[in-house]
Order: structure tokens, then sequence, then C-alpha cells
């Protein structure tokens, strides 16, 4: 059951960020040579790519997607990842943030893993002054693997673990391709077998990206998924426990139901006894307190 539901509003607009996200990663396949320039189509998608993150976050807060405890959930979540990010990165492709995203997304659900993806990487690069015209690639390479997270199938209890590990390595294979992307254009010599040209056949393009990937990140890719998968088989169960105590005690969505009290009739008074079942409705609802520390 998703924690953190997000509305129509807020679904539309982390839709379009998504598929604008997907063109910015494959637009070396999709756009036609001289009709949008490659030289500066990557700058302005950049550009698109992180104002609509902006109205992500907008969206959700102002339409009550992700209300005070949520956002402070997401703060939180987003620090952590910070903080995890610099243990593994850059050692042999592991990455120790990924398991986080993967849980996160699975129990808080897609809207709030894809912006948990785009905040724990921003977070990272100003922590780590990793701050570049990689930056929103790798966010929204994140953003996707919270957000896919959050749109998997609900599962048996027995099953959820063993799926969410073969997920998350997927999802690590998954985001190197997608960040190989972001240069391979630029950065092979046009005579090389594998170097993007513009202008080729679909067929003809993909199959040199794949050898490119193939060739330069598989190894790193191959840590990536194995670090995500053995973290979320060791740590996943009590993870997934402790985020899903937290939803509960933190009561994201409080449904409150106002009842008559039983064999009352006519309209009571304003201070009588209905307004006292009212009232005992609420707080039956309302959130015990804050999110709980242990």
């Amino acid at each position: 059951m998703t924690a953190v539901r997000i509305p129509g509003r807020a679904r539309v607009v982390v839709a379009l960020a998504a598929f604008i996200g997907l063109v910015a990663f494959t637009w070396p396949f999709v756009v036609a040579p001289g009709k949008f320039g490659s030289s500066y189509a990557p700058p302005l998608i950049f550009g698109a790519l992180m104002l609509l993150v902006l109205a992500v976050v907008v969206a959700e807060i102002s339409a009550g997607g992700i209300d005070a405890k949520a956002l402070a959930m997401l703060g939180v979540l987003s620090a952590v990842n910070a903080g995890l990010r610099p243990l593994g990165a850059g050692t042999a492709g592991v990455e120790t943030l990924f398991f986080v995203l993967v849980l996160a997304g699975r129990v808080f659900g897609p809207g709030f893993g894809f912006t948990l993806g785009c905040t724990s990487l921003f977070a990272s690069a100003l922590l780590t002054g990793g701050v570049g015209p990689w930056m929103p690639y790798q966010m929204f390479g994140c953003a996707f693997v919270g957000l896919l997270a959050g749109l998997l199938p609900p599962l048996r209890r027995r099953w959820e673990v063993p799926v969410l590990a073969l997920y998350g390595a997927f999802s690590g294979y998954l985001f190197g391709f997608l960040l190989n992307l972001s240069f391979w254009p630029f950065s092979t010599d046009p005579n090389s077998s594998i170097a993007y040209l513009p202008g080729l056949p679909f067929t003809e393009q993909w199959h040199r990206y794949l050898l490119f990937d193939v060739a330069t990140s598989l190894g790193w890719d191959t840590g990536r998924a194995v670090t995500t998968f053995v973290a979320v088989l060791v740590v996943g169960p009590a993870v997934l426990t402790v985020f899903r105590r937290a939803a509960r005690r933190a009561n994201f969505e409080p449904t409150v139901r106002f009842e008559a009290p039983a064999g009352e009739s006519g309209t009571p008074a304003a201070d009588g006894p209905r307004s006292r079942s009212v009232d005992t409705a609420v707080e039956s609802v309302a959130p015990t307190g804050g999110l709980p520390l242990g």
C-alpha cells in the first residue's frame, strides 16, 4: 500500500517530467539531424528538466501530496542518501544509496520515490562537490529508480524482498545504461565502430550504443547491481519494517469520518451529543504525533 499518495495534478507533472527525462536520455535516437541540432538540444532539455523538478515538488506540496510530515521524511532520507553515497561512489562501481531509493519508493510510492531520487543526488552533489553538467542526468537516473520501485505490483510478503532485490540489481544496470547516453554522442572517435553517428537508422544506432555500453561500463554497472542486490536482501526486511511503521505512526493520510450517535433523531444542538460524537470520531483518527525514533 502506498503511504504517500499524490493527487491527479501532481501525477500529471511527474508523468511529464518522466517523459521529458526519457527524451533527454534518448535524444540521440529520436532527434533528426538538421531539425534540432545536437549541439544545443541537451542544454535546452536540461533547463526544462530542472524547471520540471521544481514543478513536481511545488505541485505536490501545494496540492497536499506531500504534507509537512512527508516533507520531513523526504528531507531525512535525502540527507541519509547524501551521507551514504560517498561511502561507495567511485570504488569499482559500488553504489550505496540505491537500496534506500528502492525500499523508500516501494513503501512511500512512486511520486515520493521520484522526488527522493532527485533530491538525494542534488544533496549528494553539494556535499561532495559533484556539481556539473552530468548532475541532471544523475538526478533523473535516480528518480527513475525510485519511480519504478513505487510502480511495482503488490507482492506477497515472502516474495517482496527477493523481487525488490532483483529489481535493485536491474536498476543498477538501468542507471548506468541511461547515464552513458549523457556522454556517448560526444566522447567517442567518430571513426570508431561504437561511436554515435547522426543520421544512422535506429537499429544500427542502437547496436552501436549497446556495444559502447558493454565495452565501457558493464563492469561498473555490475558492481552497482551486486551491491544493491545484497543490501536489499540483507537489510531490506528491517528497513521495510521501519519505513512502514514510520508511515503508520505519521499517518500521512488520516481519514476523518463524521458519524451521528446511534439512536439519536432530529437535529442536535451545536454543543450537544452530536458535536461530542464528531469530536470523538476526529480524535480517533487523528495522528498520534510525529515520526517515531525507533
